[in-house]
């Protein structure tokens, strides 16, 4: 497995957005796998593994073979490659990427070489074709109409938020932003879109009518509020949600209305109370993730996803509860813009910043006035050791910091 990660690994940054044809390509090379199932094809700027997550559960729980593929990796780059929950065994990795590599001497004939992350879906692709699942849920990996994965045709496609991220690659406005995301409807087919802003809204509707598409949008044609869920399709009350975070309501309406899309296509049968179970036992790791009884973890890596998480800290604040928050980002983000944003909008909570075990993580350098934590596992440690009843410790920021610190959370000694 080492051998494979090192060539997964070379091709980090490597061809990075440089249109899909190599990778069209490369799927004509392996047999077209994709075309082996009908998949529901997931963007937005926040919220997608979330989305994900409850529909997993809503098809599992339903009796379906469900294959995930999901970025970036909480624990193991195997879990970005899940049947059912259940992430591909390193056999089956080695065989599958073995497989990709044959291909890709070919591919070199008249293609650069393969990047990371088209590598890594066209394992999943093959994976999910050879293990005969009834259906894909497939996450975007930035934008969506030059995203590696834009390969395929869903049969649905879900965007869960539009928001400012990636603007160097996406554009600089909701509305260059939506277009990209937008670029995964496809003619024919049908779409479920978040309460957008109305200039992201708009871009959607129109790409929407262009192509054929049938558009279910967020609050006109289906809801989710206090646990109930409204469209054309099901009525369906009282739901209780696993994930916690008032905005998980949103995520879990976008989830249940292509659901219920997906088996009504199909004829068939949906039982609301499996949908009320699946619901319930939905978790997803790193995102709003109570990993101790004190702490949390939450990859709030941009400024949308941190209001969402600001909104649940002032809610456990006016609870009685002290909050205290460890940040830890990359430079490339708008890591000052967040770091603003916490201390306005949490004056009672401490607020400390750290680095983590990442190329381009934050240094002591960056963290200007705010206090710095040099050992963040001392920190976690000593924390957890004093924590009284109504003390929390919300830890947040990269995705990648969120990865590191619950690998040491779930096995201290091994970090050492």
């Amino acid at each position: 497995m080492f051998e494979v990660e090192k060539w997964l690994h070379s091709r980090i940054g490597l061809n990075f957005r440089s249109g899909l044809g190599r990778m069209q390509k490369a799927i004509d090379l392996l047999g077209n796998p994709e075309q082996s199932y009908p998949i529901i094809h997931v963007t937005g700027t926040n919220g997608k593994g979330s989305t994900i997550a409850f529909m997993r559960e809503l098809f599992v729980n339903h009796g379906k073979k469900v294959g995930t593929f999901t970025s970036p990796h909480i624990v193991s780059i195997h879990d970005r490659i899940c049947i059912n929950g259940e992430p591909i065994l390193d056999a089956d990795f080695i065989r599958l990427a073995d497989q990709v590599k044959a291909m890709e001497q070919r591919l070199l004939e008249t293609h650069d070489q393969l990047s990371f992350f088209e590598l890594l879906t066209l394992i999943a692709l093959l994976y999910f074709k050879e293990q005969g699942v009834e259906l894909v849920l497939l996450e975007v990996g930035i934008g969506g109409l030059l995203d590696t994965t834009n390969v395929v045709t869903g049969e649905i496609a879900v965007i869960t938020s539009i928001g400012l991220d990636h603007q160097e690659t996406l554009g600089n406005s909701l509305a260059e932003i939506a277009e990209q995301k937008a670029g995964i409807f496809k003619s024919g087919k049908s779409a479920v879109i978040a309460n957008l802003a109305p200039e992201a809204q708009t871009v959607c509707q129109k790409v929407a009518e262009d192509e054929g598409v049938t558009l279910y949008q967020a609050n006109q044609d289906f809801s989710f509020q206090n646990g109930h869920f409204s469209s054309s399709l099901a009525d369906l009350h009282p739901l209780k949600l696993g994930l916690e975070g008032a905005y998980q309501e949103e995520n879990a309406a976008l989830a249940l209305q292509a659901f219920l899309l997906f088996m009504n296509q199909r004829g068939e049968e949906v039982d609301e109370k499996v949908v009320q179970k699946a619901l319930q036992h939905t978790r997803w790791a790193g995102r709003l993730e109570a990993i101790t009884s004190h702490t949390y973890l939450d990859g709030a890596h941009n400024l949308p996803a941190l209001e969402r998480l600001v909104e649940f800290i002032q809610e456990k604040i006016q609870q009685g509860y002290h909050a205290q928050i460890l940040f830890g980002a990359l430079k490339r983000k708008d890591y000052g813009g967040m770091l603003t944003y916490l201390t306005e909008y949490l004056p009672d909570a401490t607020l400390y910043v750290t680095s983590f075990d990442y190329q381009g993580s934050l240094e002591e350098q960056d963290f200007g006035g705010y206090r710095n934590i040099a050992f963040y596992r001392d920190f976690i440690d000593n924390f957890e050791a004093s924590a009284e009843e109504k003390d929390l410790l919300f830890v947040t920021g990269s995705l990648y910091f969120i990865s590191e610190v619950r690998a040491y959370l779930m096995n201290p000694k091994s970090s050492d």
